[in-house]
């Protein structure tokens, strides 16, 4: 069945390139098939200006029947389950290697994080396969979580021995610790595929609008759990200066411990769910094959293939920004306590920040305003190289703190813009009559370009990098007496741990970001602006299937 779903976040945007937090459209956005009702309306005109001229109901929470408010918390506690694993994977981890991989090994690392931005392509399945038995969605999530219980269980059980071992002569394979955390975001993908078609019945039809409230609140929550809160407790500077009196090497929370929590915590939820919460009967209105028939028919569009090529190319340019600049300043020595405190501090800005984007969405055309926020990133990206730059050789201070917080939330803030902006121009263009399958491939595909260019960024970093490791002059037994490259993270470590010294002499972060925000400026200049400016004067007629009469 062709789901109407809602528009895309990840924070939130995130580091991770995965916009997992997906703004929705605005609660008082009028329905594309209300719109189409209109007597006014024709496939000749342009779309919608604004959605608020078409008003629809607007409820506050405590107004909604006490059905829809255990429902709508139901919601919440599901995408926030949802979080949990993603935030791990897509922010957590990855700082976490930094002290084991090289930025190219990392890079392989980002590869688990594709399954959420490629569900689209089994999502009919989830829709159309099921047992009337257990209800049309618990069919998918009871089993899906108990899975997802039991690997973080298992997994936590063995991380941080993973962890201490990856990369390493004998270990774990950075590869066989990637795909771990591959099933556990495949798991994440398709319990959010069934959670997002199970909240279109959950809320009474007046309230769908609430759907994308609730995966809001609970992805975000989900997400700022396990990677600013773990991060912070599982960092020691950050115990040791607000929670312990005497220091340890040690955080308040691990890796492991974390994962286990969670994975009981699933199982736990997921009996309750299963034993408590009956789902309403339903039956299929279009077969899997339907929906590939209508994804083949969007994707012959001339308009739909040029808005994916600008959503395939239009992030490479921020690449290096998203996936190696807190990487690079933990690296020096920024420390993850204040890593920590730097995305606490971004988030309340990220939440205010989206919500003015979403009513400047509607003041300015949406192509527009996402043309300045992609300008405002590449600016971004130049300002957080120049950050890393200026790093203090006595190390953090309070005005060095304080500057890359800003630089944190300029960031942000222009990311979310650009989201926000092409969430509303997804929700304006989609046909009403397939509007989930729509609107689920173009935000895809912008996921998509988000993604994909990070594996080969974090690798071009290593390929760029040239540092010598100088054997000791003060050891009379070294284990190595000649230089050698220490570019890669093992090389670094053995150099280290033999007493020689690491010396860079070209980063490989600095001619990278360089040559994508060149990359950016170039597309964006003579190709990308002219195009999705064109785009978004083209009638409504452009963006439907069928025969143009």
């Amino acid at each position: 069945m062709a789901r109407r779903r809602k528009s895309p976040n990840g924070n939130g945007t995130m580091s991770s390139g995965v916009e997992m937090r997906r703004k929705a459209p605005n609660p008082d956005a009028d329905s594309a098939g209300t719109y189409v009702a209109r007597d006014d309306f024709t496939l000749d005109r342009a779309p919608p200006p604004s959605s608020k001229e078409h008003g629809t109901a607007d409820h506050g929470f405590f107004e909604l029947p006490k059905q829809d408010q255990k429902n709508f918390l139901l919601l919440v506690l599901l995408y926030f389950l949802q979080g949990i694993p993603m935030g791990l994977a897509m922010g957590s981890v990855p700082f976490l290697l930094k002290n084991h991989l090289s930025y190219g090994e990392i890079g392989t690392f980002t590869l688990a994080s594709y399954p959420y931005s490629l569900k689209l392509l089994w999502s009919p399945f989830v829709d159309a396969v099921w047992s009337a038995k257990l209800g049309r969605r618990k069919t998918w999530i009871v089993p899906i979580q108990f899975l997802s219980g039991f690997g973080m269980l298992y997994l936590g059980s063995h991380v941080e021995e993973m962890m201490a071992n990856t990369g390493k002569p004998g270990g774990t394979t950075v590869w066989h610790f990637m795909l771990w955390w591959f099933f556990l975001v495949l798991m994440c993908a398709t319990q959010d595929i069934a959670v997002d078609g199970w909240a279109l019945t959950l809320l009474s039809p007046g309230n769908v609008s609430y759907a994308s409230t609730a995966q809001t609140v609970g992805l975000t929550a989900g997400h700022f759990m396990s990677y600013t809160v773990f991060l912070a407790l599982n960092a020691s500077d950050f115990a040791n200066k607000w929670f312990r009196a005497v220091p340890s090497d040690e955080g308040l929370v691990t890796l492991g411990g974390y994962l286990k929590l969670w994975g009981w915590a699933y199982i736990v939820i997921t009996i309750g769910l299963g034993f408590l919460k009956r789902e309403e009967k339903s039956q299929n209105e279009d077969g899997v094959w339907d929906v590939y028939r209508i994804m083949a028919g969007i994707l012959k569009l001339k308009n739909v293939q040029t808005i994916i090529f600008v959503h395939l190319i239009a992030k490479i340019g921020f690449q290096a920004n998203d996936g190696v600049t807190n990487l690079k300043l933990l690296d020096k020595g920024f420390g993850k306590d204040n890593m920590a405190l730097t995305v606490l501090i971004d988030f309340p800005f990220e939440i205010g920040l989206g919500y003015y984007a979403g009513m400047w969405s509607q003041k300015y055309t949406p192509m527009r305003l996402w043309c300045w926020g992609f300008m405002g990133r590449l600016a971004a990206a130049v300002l957080a190289q120049v950050v890393v730059i200026i790093f203090p050789k006595e190390g953090v201070t309070s005005w060095y703190l304080l500057v890359v917080i800003f630089e944190h939330v300029f960031s942000t803030f222009t990311n979310t813009i650009m989201f926000v902006a092409v969430s509303a121009f997804h929700a304006r263009v989609s046909d009403p009559v397939i509007g989930g399958t729509y609107m689920t491939l173009l935000a895809t595909v912008s996921n998509l370009g988000g993604t994909f260019p990070r594996y080969f960024v974090l690798k071009l970093v290593d390929s760029f990098t040239v540092a010598t490791c100088h054997p000791p002059t003060d050891l009379k037994e070294a284990p190595f007496t000649a230089p050698f490259s220490c570019a890669m993270q093992a090389d670094k470590e053995m150099c280290e741990k033999g007493g020689g010294t690491c010396e860079m002499l070209r980063d490989g972060y600095y001619t990278v970001n360089i040559m994508c925000v060149l990359f950016g400026v170039v597309t964006f200049m003579w190709y990308i602006r002219p195009k999705v400016l064109q785009l978004q004067e083209l009638p409504l007629r452009a963006w439907r299937l069928g025969p143009k009469k």
